[in-house]
């Protein structure tokens, strides 16, 4: 039987990287994306030129109306659920703390906290076997920027990603006797184009000095460790985040 993975933010970066490698073992992919319809047609259309099943799913998940209907498409165009990859994440230009307004808070609070529990509730109601599902797996895309602060730059996502990284334990917890496993990843300064959305598209020059491995991650490399905690190979893994960041 053919399982199922949905990612939300899957048009671009990690998200693009693991619904490639998805296809690749197998899985039939959900790419959900928000407004890089193209991206994400183009991701669908090379899994789809390799034999592999995939479909491109249209959400704002700062919008609750938005995740309902992302999971009914799902329900009716894919299928059972098995993976649940909470990729999306949205981030703004860097700023000190003091300059990060209300309405700014509001905007990356909505899609990283509230669009990601959302997303978890309608998951676990899915796999749940204390609901008749027959279990699932579900992956957090955190970021080091939880452990680390992210001072002077990213003060908001940071704290957005340690809330993540707190329902990933509580939830892995809650949900351990229903057939649900809950790990999340912590990626470093990885190679795609959030660097760029945050105004400084060569941030990973600046500071990979500051990596004890010298250098940036690639999306890939982070892929795999999804497509681990995703397989049964980690299958008495749950309630643990995994940092995939180069030692820092």
């Amino acid at each position: 039987m053919k399982k199922t993975m949905l990612i939300t933010g899957g048009s671009t970066g990690i998200g693009a990287a693991t619904a490639r490698l998805a296809a690749q073992e197998g899985y039939a992919v959900a790419i959900n994306y928000r407004k890089s319809k193209d991206a994400a047609q183009k991701v669908v259309a090379e899994i789809q030129e390799k034999g592999g099943r995939a479909i491109a799913i249209q959400a704002d998940l700062g919008v609750p109306e938005q995740i309902q209907a992302l999971f009914r498409t799902l329900d009716n165009e894919i299928g059972t659920l098995d993976v649940l990859v909470n990729n999306a994440a949205l981030l703004e230009p860097q700023a000190r703390f003091k300059e990060l307004n209300y309405e700014r808070l509001q905007r990356i609070f909505a899609v990283n906290v509230l669009g990601v529990f959302a997303c978890s509730q309608e998951a676990c109601k899915r796999m749940s076997t204390a609901s008749g599902g027959r279990g699932g797996i579900i992956v957090n895309i955190s970021s080091i920027a939880a452990k680390l602060g992210a001072p002077f730059e990213y003060v908001d996502y940071a704290a957005t990603k340690g809330a993540m990284d707190t329902m990933t334990i509580g939830l892995a917890k809650e949900v351990a006797t229903e057939g649900i496993r809950v790990n999340g990843i912590r990626p470093g300064i990885i190679h795609t184009d959030i660097h760029a959305k945050g105004g400084e598209p060569d941030r990973i020059d600046r500071v990979k000095a500051s990596v004890p491995m010298k250098r940036g991650g690639t999306a890939k490399e982070v892929a795999e460790a999804i497509l681990w905690l995703a397989s049964e190979k980690s299958s008495y893994v749950t309630g643990s985040i995994l940092d995939v960041s180069g030692g820092r």
